[in-house]
Formats: structure tokens, C-alpha cells, sequence
């Protein structure tokens, strides 16, 4: 089972989360302001955060940003705010998922699931494959470690799932569908958290949606990554 951090200053709310949390024998801890959740993850090692947006100290979206500075434990966002572009923030700034309250206890199970599974994998419990190369571009799984023409790449954890699935096949096109079930483990899921994504995967590697060179969007089939065309030979 896991190690939860909820965040959560609502008394109500924070209290049904965690008897739903350790009914289903996690080991939980809580605290209600985003100072006090800053000071949990520097002292423990949690397995996934649930952090409020609505905290009396900090917004939590700001609290997310800071927890990304000292860890790169999983975040699921609990907010009441539906708001798409904030949403699609707070995924660029590194949440793993969103629940958009009121949601049920089956719902947050779910999504806790898909989250730890992606995050077990991605921490060596899966048999990890061998360093990818496509073109100038690196990717050693193991290590979790990305390198473009011999520079390091400052991945966030779902950039380098993402990547290093494409890289695994190169030359092919993943359906975004494939995508979502693999990367995130979701069934279902809306295409804009990949396009997000790979918008901020195209300003690492140096290239636009309109001058690809790395990752290539077939519109409505799906992304391939495939090594840059050569350029032309200089005379001689």
C-alpha cells in the first residue's frame, strides 16, 4: 500500500479522506497549509501528494510549484475549480492528475491507482529497457536521464515517460489513445493534456509544432518521433 500526504485545510473533507485513505490501509499523514506540506515531503518520502488548491497560507498552485523545487513525488491535485487554463497550468507545472470536486472515493482510488502504477514503473519496478538513441537525442531509462546533442535535458517525470515511449519507437505513429493508456494508464483522458505536453517537450528540444524536427503530430491519427531530416551538404 501506499504513503499519502493529503493537504487539505477543509477539517471535513480532510477527515473523509483520510478514513476512506486508511479503510483501504495506506499509511496517511495530513497537514492544512502548504508550509506545513513543504515540511512533510523534506522530512518523509510519500508515495503521492493530494494537494488542495484552496489553502489559507499559499495558493496550492504555487505550493505545487515549490514542491516540484524539493521533490518529484506524485501530485494529484483535489480543487473545486474547473477552470481549463488553470487546469492545463497546473499540469505544465507538474501535477500528475487532477479530481475536480465533489468527486467520489471510487473516483480518487482510480486515479491514485494509475498514478502509482505510472510512477512504480518509472522507479525501476519494471524490467527497464536499454539507453534509447534517435538521432542526437539520449534517453537511458534506468538512470532517468535525457540528453539532446550532448546536453542534458531538465525533464519534469511525465515529459520523460512521454519521450522515452516515443523513443522506444521511433519512425512510428502512437495513437493518442495508446498514448493516454500507456503513459498515463488512463482509458480515457482529453487529448489537450498530450498537447500540453508535448508543447513544453518541442520548446526543450529546440523546435515548434510548425517546424517539427524531433516530434511529428499527424492530426487526428496520432505523434511519431523520428530523427531530423540531414540537412544539405555544404559544397566542398
Amino acid at each position: 500500500m501506499a504513503s499519502v500526504l493529503v493537504v487539505e485545510d477543509d477539517q471535513f473533507v480532510r477527515s473523509a479522506l483520510i478514513r476512506h485513505l486508511t479503510e483501504a490501509s495506506h499509511t496517511v499523514r495530513s497537514v492544512g497549509t502548504a508550509l506545513e506540506a513543504l515540511r512533510e515531503v523534506a522530512h518523509f518520502r510519500f508515495d503521492v501528494v493530494i494537494l488542495d488548491l484552496g489553502l489559507p497560507d499559499l495558493d496550492g498552485a504555487e505550493a505545487l510549484k515549490m514542491l516540484r523545487g524539493i521533490t518529484d513525488v506524485p501530485v494529484i491535485i483535489a480543487t473545486a475549480r474547473d477552470d481549463e487554463s488553470e487546469i492545463v497550468r497546473l499540469l505544465n507545472d507538474g501535477a500528475d492528475d487532477y479530481l475536480t470536486k465533489p468527486f467520489s472515493v471510487e473516483h480518487l482510488s482510480a486515479r491514485m491507482a494509475a498514478v502509482l502504477r505510472r510512477s512504480r514503473v518509472a522507479g525501476g519496478e519494471a524490467s527497464p529497457p536499454s539507453v534509447l538513441h534517435v538521432g542526437g537525442l539520449t534517453m537511458d531509462p534506468l538512470r532517468r536521464h535525457a540528453e539532446l546533442d550532448g546536453t542534458v535535458l531538465d525533464l519534469t517525470r511525465r515529459e520523460f515517460d512521454l519521450l522515452a515511449f516515443l523513443a522506444g519507437r521511433p519512425g512510428v505513429v502512437v495513437p493518442r489513445k495508446e498514448l493516454l493508456a500507456q503513459v498515463w494508464q488512463q482509458s480515457y483522458g482529453d487529448d489537450q493534456t498530450i498537447d500540453v505536453h508535448l508543447s513544453w517537450l518541442r520548446r526543450k528540444l529546440g523546435e515548434t509544432a510548425a517546424r517539427p524536427r524531433y516530434l511529428h503530430t499527424l492530426r487526428g491519427v496520432g505523434v511519431k518521433l523520428q530523427p531530423p531530416a540531414p540537412g544539405p551538404e555544404l559544397p566542398a
